[in-house]
C-alpha cells in the first residue's frame, strides 16, 4: 500500500513559479463543484469522472499536481494517483486557501 511518502509537497509559491516558468504540468482540483464555483485556480481540471478518464490517458511521468481546499483531500488523491503508477505527483500544501493567501488575493476564501 502506498503511504504517500513519494508524494512531493509543494507550496502555492512553488506552483505559481512552475506556472510562470511554463513547466508542463497537469493541475487537478479534487473539490466539489460547489466549492469550485466559489474559488478556483485558472486552468485547474476538475477531478470528476471526466477528469479521472483524462488522468488515465497521461504518461506515467507527467507532472501532476493535486489541490483541494486545505491539502488533505488532494493528498489522498495524490496517493491514489501514485498507486496507479504515476511517478511525478505533487500535493499543493494548504490548497486553494494558500493560493488565495500567498499568490492571488482575488481568489475568494471560504
Amino acid at each position: 500500500m502506498d503511504t504517500g511518502d513519494n508524494i512531493k509537497q509543494i507550496t502555492a509559491a512553488q506552483l505559481k513559479a512552475m506556472r510562470d516558468e511554463g513547466v508542463p504540468h497537469e493541475l487537478f482540483d479534487v473539490r466539489t463543484t460547489g466549492e469550485r464555483a466559489i474559488a478556483s485556480i485558472e486552468g485547474a481540471r476538475h477531478l470528476d469522472q471526466g477528469g479521472i478518464e483524462y488522468l488515465k490517458t497521461l504518461p506515467a511521468g507527467t507532472l501532476i499536481v493535486f489541490q483541494c481546499h486545505h491539502g488533505v483531500r488532494s493528498q489522498n488523491a495524490a496517493v491514489q494517483c501514485a498507486a496507479l503508477g504515476f511517478t511525478n505527483v505533487c500535493n499543493l500544501i494548504g490548497g486553494i486557501e494558500s493560493w488565495a493567501l500567498d499568490v492571488d488575493p482575488l481568489v475568494a476564501r471560504y
